[in-house]
């Protein structure tokens, strides 16, 4: 364990062992001992101390073990230093002389052997070719050119010991060259150019940027170790600036940039290697420092007092520019001004706005001035920035202000139509000529309505004319409050005003129509519908178009001299506006006429006939009369469910009359092509009952056969005739073999229509022909023996 600890090369002899990093010894393979026994050797070297160990391995065959003690492993005395030197190393960028000798290589074999040294690796048959070489002969290794420590920190050689005959009585030996620096690298700069922003009046200390530089030398040696400092400061001193020289962090020395004063810096750089010495290699730089604006100027007015001039009713000029003047940068938020009106504008007559491009502040009028109300308008304007204020003691004010004074100018304005609404009041029953007082206009300058001429300019029902010099007005026609183009008991009409130089105003005359009771009151729904089965009485309200004080309460009345309408109706006042109408003594159901007067509170009335239906519904919208009942029910409409009924009676039958035709096609497809006399025509039973015998009268083919007076005969299309209970069917087949089944009681007679045979067939004996049977069958189909059949057109 004590040589493992020291050794980090081991070589065995015997290639079928091999030593792990633990010390264990095993075997690579399977190890036979053909004699009994086997030795080899472990060789330890220690490449600090450039001593070797050897251990003798001895193994021995299981028997020979078992009958001996335990074999105690020697590790052998200190032997004396090998082939194996030093590690060598050499100056880059050295000068030579070339080949420049770094030193010798040899083993201690050479005492017994001609030995022959030779290297490989980096240097020697690997790029760079050929830097090294080895004399064969005398082991003494060379240079033969300059080495680069940036391109080549080191040269890790193998050397070998070998005998003329190739034995090889020495391992290889690692040989390690080593490039020592020099320092042949000028530190530099990341950038030739640094660019850093600082606001104005930073505090002192603020970081401003970092540079960096770097060195190719070897790192962690005096080549390497940087130091930065500033050589000069443009504009010169007094120095704002300082460089960390470690780190090379620039931070500012003063409070007192100011970019109004100095926008921008130029700094010299300097960073030097071997910690700043003066013999130290060192490269140089540019800095550019801009000073960040921030808003520590206010802007302020040029003038502190302004005078301007406006004429009346003008709206959206400019009236006045304000100027200020601010030392921030331009166009920035620093720089660019709001203007605020603080006094004088409460009625909104301006506003003042900013020119984007002048910073100056426009001052404009949005509402009309009026000379006659205001002669003079003082205003207070300030002004600020967008960006706030940023200087934290200060004896300033924020805000610059400035105190406009804005003249008003008269103007010869047109005439005022103040207010723009106005009202009179007259009777809706005047007669037609009065006169009344119209819409007054005014001059705005004299107050007064002299000079000033009226038109109309709408008048919905012409009832009223304007007069021109005085805008009276005149009844023209009869006024009715309760005419629809009055609304809330006010007729409205424009009147124009103008003055001498055609200016003019528009006004608008409300008349104000006070009522008078010329309306009776009356029914407005004039058809009621009772269903009998759920109401024994409707409800029936009134209406007056006068207004209420002269309307309700009403009196209702039945106002008939018919003492049948006395009889059955019976009204019951529910309400001022609403009356019941009932019935009694049980009406029928039909339309009644029943006039009832309706009388206000001043004694005038009217009379409103009722269209009273009595009907058998359940609500009104059900109604419907039945048949033999009363005329006059015009105004009774169906109900959804009865117009349902009648649709679906209406799809029903065109659904049978459909499955009809179908079937009658589809038989008419299978029969047989008759003659065109005989296939025209078929008897069909019906279900009539007459007296006497049934008969069937048979001509060319067609069976004629007495039956029994309950019975009843067809002719048909549909393929068999068959007899039950009395009754007797005889089937026409078109085509093939033609039967008739007469079947009475318990049992049946068959009887076979041949069309084999001509079409005749003989029945009890009796033939006809087809002419013959049609000869005695037409008269009769009146006649009671045949009353039973219909004859029937394909």
């Amino acid at each position: 364990m004590d040589c493992l600890k020291s050794a980090d090369i081991v070589h065995l002899s015997d290639p079928d062992f091999q030593v792990l990093e633990d010390g264990s010894v095993y075997t690579t393979s399977s190890v036979v001992l053909s004699s009994g026994q086997r030795s080899f050797t472990i060789w330890l070297f220690s490449t600090d101390s450039q001593e070797e160990r050897e251990i003798s391995v001895h193994l021995e065959g299981p028997g020979e073990v078992l009958n001996k003690r335990p074999h105690t492993e020697k590790v052998l005395s200190r032997a004396k230093r090998r082939w194996a030197p030093i590690p060598c190393s050499m100056l880059e960028n050295s000068l030579g002389p070339f080949p420049l000798f770094l030193q010798q290589i040899q083993s201690d074999t050479a005492q017994n052997y001609t030995i022959y040294y030779s290297i490989r690796g980096p240097g020697v048959d690997k790029e760079p070719l050929n830097l090294f070489y080895v004399e064969r002969d005398t082991g003494n290794l060379y240079c033969t050119g300059r080495v680069d420590r940036e391109q080549y920190e080191s040269f890790e050689l193998t050397a070998f010991a070998t005998t003329p005959d190739g034995y090889t009585p020495e391992y290889p030996l690692p040989l390690l060259i080593k490039i020592e620096d020099e320092n042949d690298n000028y530190p530099i700069f990341t950038q030739k150019l640094y660019s850093f922003t600082v606001q104005e009046n930073s505090r002192i200390g603020s970081t401003v940027g970092e540079v960096c530089a770097t060195d190719l030398d070897e790192p962690d040696t005096m080549h390497t170790r940087l130091r930065y400092s500033i050589l000069e400061q443009s504009p010169s001193p007094p120095m704002l600036f300082t460089m960390h020289p470690s780190t090379g962090v620039i931070t500012t020395t003063s409070a007192q940039l100011d970019r109004e004063l100095i926008d921008k810096y130029q700094l010299l750089i300097k960073v030097q290697d071997m910690d700043g010495q003066y013999f130290g290699l060192h490269t140089t730089a540019k800095c550019i420092i801009t000073i960040e604006d921030v808003n520590d100027n206010l802007p302020t007015f040029t003038r502190t007092t302004y005078v301007t001039s406006v004429e009346e009713n003008t709206v959206n000029v400019e009236i006045l520019r304000l100027t200020v003047q601010d030392k921030d940068l331009v166009n920035s938020p620093n720089w660019r001004a709001n203007y605020t009106i603080l006094k004088g504008n409460e009625n909104g007559n301006f506003k003042i706005v900013t020119d984007p491009k002048t910073n100056e502040g426009i001052l404009c009028v949005i509402k009309p001035l009026d000379y006659e109300e205001r002669q003079q308008v003082t205003l207070q304007i300030g002004v600020v920035n967008e960006a706030p204020y940023t200087r934290e003691a200060s004896s300033k004010s924020p805000m610059s202000t400035a105190t406009v004074t804005v003249t008003v100018t008269n103007q010869d304005e047109g005439p005022e139509c103040i207010p723009p609404m106005q009202t009179v009041r007259i009777q809706e029953n005047v007669p037609v000529g009065t006169r009344n007082d119209g819409y007054k206009a005014y001059d705005p300058e004299t107050r007064s309505s002299n000079g000033i001429r009226y038109r109309k300019l709408s008048d919905p029902r012409g009832w009223v004319t304007v007069n021109e010099d005085s805008g009276l007005i005149t009844i023209f026609r009869a006024l009715d409050r309760e005419a629809e183009t009055v609304r809330n008991g006010i007729y409205n009409i424009t009147v124009l005003a103008l003055d001498a130089d055609g200016r003019s105003c528009t006004g608008t005359l409300g008349i104000i129509l006070e009522d008078v009771n010329d309306n009776g009151p009356f029914i407005p729904k004039q058809t009621v519908v009772i269903c009998k089965a759920t109401m024994s009485s409707a409800e029936i309200v009134a209406v007056d178009l006068d207004d209420p004080v002269n309307g309700p309460p009403f009196d209702f009345s039945l106002e008939s001299s018919d003492s049948e309408v006395q009889r059955i109706w019976r009204l019951t006042r529910i309400n001022d506006t609403a009356a019941r109408l009932s019935y009694q003594n049980d009406p029928s159901f039909g339309s009644y006429a029943v006039p009832i007067r309706v009388t206000d509170r001043l004694g005038l009335s009217s009379v409103t006939t009722l269209n009273v239906i009595v009907c058998d519904c359940i609500t009104e919208s059900d109604c419907t009369l039945r048949s033999g009942e009363r005329t006059g029910y015009a105004d009774v409409r169906l109900g959804p469910w009865a117009i349902l009924a009648i649709l679906l009676g209406i799809a029903l039958l065109f659904c049978i009359l459909f499955t009809l035709v179908c079937s009658v096609s589809r038989a008419s497809k299978q029969q047989k092509i008759l003659p065109d006399d005989l296939a025209q025509q078929n008897l069909i039973v019906s279900n009539t009952e007459a007296p006497g015998d049934d008969k069937v009268y048979s001509t060319n083919g067609l069976t004629t056969q007495t039956m029994g007076a309950s019975g009843q005969t067809a002719f048909t299309t549909m393929g068999t005739g068959v007899k039950s209970g009395g009754q007797e069917t005889i089937e026409m087949v078109k085509g093939g073999q033609q039967t008739l089944d007469s079947r009475r009681g318990a049992g049946y007679h068959h009887h076979t229509l041949d069309p084999c045979r001509g079409g005749h067939v003989e029945v009890d004996n009796y033939r006809h022909t087809y002419s013959e049977w049609y000869n005695f069958i037409q008269p009769r189909l009146g006649d009671e023996t045949i009353r039973g059949h219909t004859l029937i057109k394909n």
